[in-house]
């Protein structure tokens, strides 16, 4: 249905269009007021116009009679040839007929205009200025119309001059109907209506592809989104609506509108276009290119901002990026990408009018109203082609889809088949597998029986061992031992009894708290077990206890083993060694020898024995007491 309207919208628009071609007539711009006429457009090459070169001329300058042989018709002259840097004065001659039943309007179509002074002749002669341009707020204009518009005062019979002032940043496509107020308004009128169904058509699907991402959450949705909103600024941008409707107090964004919103469509194209046809991996060089032409249009987008503000003008190379776009679809396609069929016509259609919208911006081609509209033409049935392709795109999915997942289906069941046949073999062998293993079980049992057996006359021969064992430990233990108190013990004898510094250790706490824990602080005689290895802590005050604390061999620095040794050697009376003897024999420096020799010596002086044992050394350090 909004198809429908839409084409209504444009035939009639572009029937009213059309049916005015037959009323241009070439030759003087002077123009009779006509009511069997329903308007009369000129162009440029129409009219009597004088380029100022100097850009100093007033309109005191240009009224006087002498001057108005300078006003020339030029057939040749087109938008090509319009500079930018000179001002032109265009003069229009009417002859009034206050008998008309109607009333007459001026119209430029030209909405890029930057600044066009127009002086309206009164009844005494004089002139009176109005200033309209898109350099002006919107509001300045007595028609609140896309183009500019002016009141003919066709009340006094003779010619009536009418001078125009154009001064244009961009190339300005001088272009004046002078038509009927009624055939304004119908034209008008038909021209919003085509508009309004034209901008409705991309609203509806730049939202409609925006609730498809905001689904499925695919990209290419949010770019065609993107696509689609830039292709709707930039054709209001085009068309005037955009600064009737957008941004009417800020007409410095007309300067620059066009070039933005043409360089947005180039990007989200592209971008769409990479997504859409998986540029990276069916065809990594066209990828690559496509990124470059967008790095080169980023280029040219900045310059205008930065060098010169011409450069946001619609050009030929403008063609470029969708001309390779289309190419580049093409040969996906080519390739066995389905899903570009649609993609390759719209943008087919696109380029087309691209082509032709830049050839009559550039003058190439003369201006005509289907040629003037191609790009809107081009936009709409791309934009519809570009959502079949997205629709078909789906479809071709869903049907790959679907045809993978009926060859699942068939390799399911073709496994289940499989899956059972095996399944029947594997019982098979199985129940024969089970029969061997319950014979082979048996066979187990028994031979585990006499394992069992076995192993009982084994552990009975180990108990006897383990007795003897012990015994001969104990008598080896009690050997040892009757040789430490007798100090008879050799150094490899005694690191048998003491053959590391935890042993040593051991020999100390079990000595000394082996009966018991007694705290040295309280006398509680409770315990934990303290911070670290052979230490204990006291329940009531918390103090800590080691091993050797109160002993001889509290806080030396080096091996507890090697001190057990040395003094050991310095209460024995046998093999006594030398201090050079014994620091070699130990691996320790002669002076640490001397030193704990010298003190276990002191400590058996001040306890005052005459024949000291080991035991006494323990408890040489006042240990007794606690």
């Amino acid at each position: 249905m909004i198809k429908s309207y839409l084409v209504i919208g444009f035939l009639l628009f572009f029937s009213t269009s059309i049916s005015s071609l037959g009323q241009r007539i070439s030759g003087s711009s002077t123009l009779k007021i006509d009511d069997s006429l329903e308007e009369r457009i000129f162009t440029i090459g129409q009219l009597e116009f004088f380029e100022d070169s100097t850009n100093e001329l007033s309109f005191d300058d240009i009224i006087p009679a002498d001057f108005q042989a300078n006003f020339k018709i030029r057939p040749e002259i087109n938008k090509s040839n319009f500079d930018v840097h000179h001002t032109y004065w265009v003069k229009l001659s009417i002859e009034n007929d206050p008998k008309s039943s109607k009333k007459w309007v001026i119209e430029f179509y030209d909405q890029s205009i930057d600044f066009l002074t127009a002086y309206l002749p009164e009844r005494d002669g004089s002139y009176q200025e109005a200033q309209l341009g898109d350099a002006l707020p919107f509001e300045v204009r007595s028609f609140k119309h896309k183009n500019f518009e002016l009141i003919i005062a066709n009340e006094t019979e003779g010619i009536s001059n009418y001078y125009f002032k154009i001064r244009s940043s961009q190339k300005a496509d001088i272009r004046i109907a002078v038509r009927s107020v009624n055939r304004f308004v119908y034209y008008a009128l038909n021209e919003y209506f085509a508009y309004g169904l034209f901008y409705g058509m991309i609203a509806i699907l730049a939202l409609y592809n925006l609730l498809i991402y905001s689904a499925i959450r695919e990209v290419k949705y949010l770019y065609y989104t993107f696509y689609l909103t830039s292709v709707a600024i930039y054709a209001m941008c085009v068309d005037g609506i955009a600064f009737q409707y957008l941004w009417p107090d800020s007409p410095a964004l007309n300067q620059i509108a066009n070039g933005v919103f043409s360089y947005s469509i180039i990007l989200w194209a592209i971008l769409f276009s990479i997504k859409f046809l998986n540029t990276r991996n069916r065809s990594y060089p066209i990828h690559l290119i496509l990124l470059g032409m967008l790095a080169l249009k980023t280029l040219l987008f900045l310059g205008g901002f930065l060098v010169d503000q011409k450069l946001f003008e619609i050009k030929f190379y403008d063609v470029i990026p969708f001309f390779f776009i289309f190419v580049a679809s093409i040969h996906i396609w080519s390739k066995g990408y389905k899903v570009a069929r649609f993609f390759v016509i719209a943008y087919g259609v696109l380029f087309l009018g691209v082509t032709i919208k830049a050839l009559v911006n550039s003058a190439i081609i003369p201006h005509h109203t289907l040629l003037y509209y191609s790009l809107h033409i081009a936009f709409l049935i791309e934009m519809l082609l570009l959502t079949f392709a997205l629709a078909d795109r789906v479809r071709i999915l869903k049907d790959n889809r679907d045809r993978a997942m009926r060859r699942t289906i068939r390799q399911i069941e073709t496994n289940v088949a499989l899956k059972d046949k095996v399944n029947r073999e594997l019982e098979q062998k199985v129940s024969e597998r089970t029969r061997e293993l319950a014979e082979k079980n048996k066979l187990l049992e028994e031979y585990a029986l006499q394992v069992n057996e076995r192993d009982e006359e084994i552990k009975r021969i180990n108990s006897l061992l383990d007795k003897d064992n012990y015994k001969l430990k104990s008598s080896i233990r009690e050997s040892f031992q009757a040789r430490l108190s007798n100090k008879l013990l050799t150094l490899e004898e005694f690191r048998k009894i003491f053959p590391d510094p935890s042993a040593c250790l051991r020999y100390l706490e079990e000595f000394k708290w082996g009966n018991g824990f007694e705290c040295r602080h309280c006398n509680n005689p409770k315990s934990a077990k303290g911070p670290k290895l052979f230490t204990r802590r006291c329940s009531k005050c918390g103090h800590i206890d080691s091993a050797t604390a109160g002993t001889i061999f509290q806080g030396i620095k080096f091996p507890l083993d090697k001190a057990f040794f040395i003094a050991y050697n310095a209460i024995t009376k046998h093999e006594k060694k030398t201090l050079e003897q014994l620091a070699e024999q130990l691996d320790l420096r002669k002076n640490t020898v001397w030193a704990f020799r010298k003190k276990v010596l002191l400590s058996l002086k001040e306890s005052e024995i005459q024949q000291p044992k080991w035991s006494d050394l323990l408890v040489s350090q006042d240990f007794s007491s606690n």
